[in-house]
């Protein structure tokens, strides 16, 4: 069999499987991003107060994504027509949440919270469903390192362009005709996902059993290592994740500037995937993604020196660590789904591994918001303010930590690629 037909995605099947990442994106951008500036600003929720809460709720949402990880994997084990039910109850659910999220029942005092608190909560639940479902289905897509990168970048692509969507039209149209749009993207996706073929396996115990496959992700060490490394990756792209846009307002005092940072930043990404996808082929997964993490450290270690007005220079800056970020879209998912076909090839863990796999990334929202947004108040930063003292520590947090958590990260990838994760992660050659 050829390269080509080995490794190459029709477009129009990329296109049926990815549809479904651009509503998810369409959630997560305002549930991780703007959520803290929108309830801080328009409610006027301490930021102290705010992030315990957040910190709290994603801590509890995190803790669930395993177990809903366990249940996808016995929906995947029965029927498409299964899978696909469960998605439409989420998509239901998942949008009916989002609205009372961003248009709470009650403005002020314990309504706030109680609404807060269960919208927000049955926003996670179901995002997390459709999330893992959709990340599951592409292991049952093909193997090898140059395929899966393929299929991983057309879900990751298409939930870029959910995300510039999500934060030019909040900007421009608000909240309430983002939740309409992200129920019609919803339907369009499930329809896509309908139209993608799925292996349906049987259940474990109809299948002659190996000593050697580990009863849990955990028991491998490659997901154990791979893990270690996502996670710290992971909080070094959280943390501004969470401050972005307390930093263009009060740093660079720039908040018309918003869609046209984010929007830069996350389009920069997207273009750059195809080459990243690339270069999975030619120089295997890990060294991309080495490479991705320096040039992401290069192009942010310069906020550090922006002040007001410093607006053309932060354009550059989101740019440059949007092509960086292309890496982080590619190579971690496709390594996944590398080690669950290598180390669990009887399948029935992959919803088990993606739904540790989110866990570890709401970790690190959960920790971004419960750490960073009280130590900033701690350490005087108060939003709005334009004194010089608040700003610098808005700075450091949003530009120093970042980078030192990313180069921890890169060192550790050279540290275990001598080790279990290198050896399962060797570039696989293409057949002729």
């Amino acid at each position: 069999m050829s390269s080509i037909a080995v490794n190459t995605v029709p477009w129009a099947a990329g296109l049926s499987y990815g549809l479904l990442a651009l509503p998810l994106a369409f959630v997560a951008m305002p549930l991780y991003m703007a959520l803290p500036s929108h309830y801080a600003q328009n409610f006027a929720v301490p930021l102290g107060l705010l992030g315990l809460a957040l910190l709290l709720a994603r801590l509890a949402d995190a803790l669930c994504d395993p177990w809903i990880g366990r249940w996808v994997d016995q929906v995947l084990m029965r029927s498409r027509k299964r899978v696909l039910q469960g998605c439409l109850a989420a998509s239901l659910v998942l949008v009916v949440s989002l609205y009372g999220l961003f248009f709470p029942w009650s403005e002020s005092g314990p309504g706030l919270w109680w609404s807060f608190g269960v919208s927000l909560s049955l926003t996670y639940w179901s995002w997390s469903w459709l999330s893992i479902t959709h990340q599951a289905w592409a292991t049952r897509l093909g193997s090898g390192d140059g395929l899966q990168a393929r299929w991983v970048s057309w879900r990751e692509g298409l939930a870029l362009m959910g995300v510039m969507l999500a934060s030019t039209l909040s900007a421009w149209a608000g909240w309430g005709m983002l939740v309409v749009l992200c129920a019609v993207a919803l339907l369009a996706g499930l329809w896509g996902l309908a139209r993608t073929p799925l292996s349906v396996l049987q259940p474990p115990a109809a299948q002659p059993t190996s000593a050697a496959a580990p009863v849990s992700p955990w028991r491998s060490p490659a997901f154990r290592q791979l893990m270690a490394v996502f996670i710290l990756n992971g909080m070094a792209s959280a943390i501004p994740a969470t401050l972005v846009l307390f930093f263009i307002r009060d740093r660079l005092q720039a908040p018309l500037w918003e869609p046209v940072f984010l929007g830069s930043y996350f389009a920069s990404a997207a273009l750059s995937m195809p080459w990243w996808v690339r270069q999975v082929g030619r120089r295997g997964l890990l060294s991309c993604w080495r490479v991705g993490m320096l040039m992401s450290v290069a192009a942010f270690a310069w906020t550090l020196g922006l002040q007001a007005g410093d607006h053309w220079a932060f354009l550059g800056i989101c740019v440059a660590s949007g092509a960086a970020l292309g890496a982080d879209l590619v190579v971690p998912a496709a390594a996944l789904a590398r080690v669950i076909q290598t180390q669990f090839p009887q399948g029935h863990q992959e919803g088990q591994s993606f739904g540790w796999w989110n866990f570890a990334s709401k970790l690190n929202l959960a920790l971004a918001a419960g750490v960073a947004l009280p130590a900033l108040q701690w350490w005087g930063y108060v939003p709005g303010s334009s004194q010089a003292t608040s700003s610098i520590t808005l700075s450091l947090a949003y530009g120093l930590l970042p980078c030192v958590l990313k180069l921890m990260a890169w060192a550790l990838l050279i540290f275990f690629q001598r080790r279990a994760l290198g050896s399962v992660l060797t570039l696989e050659r293409p057949s002729t």
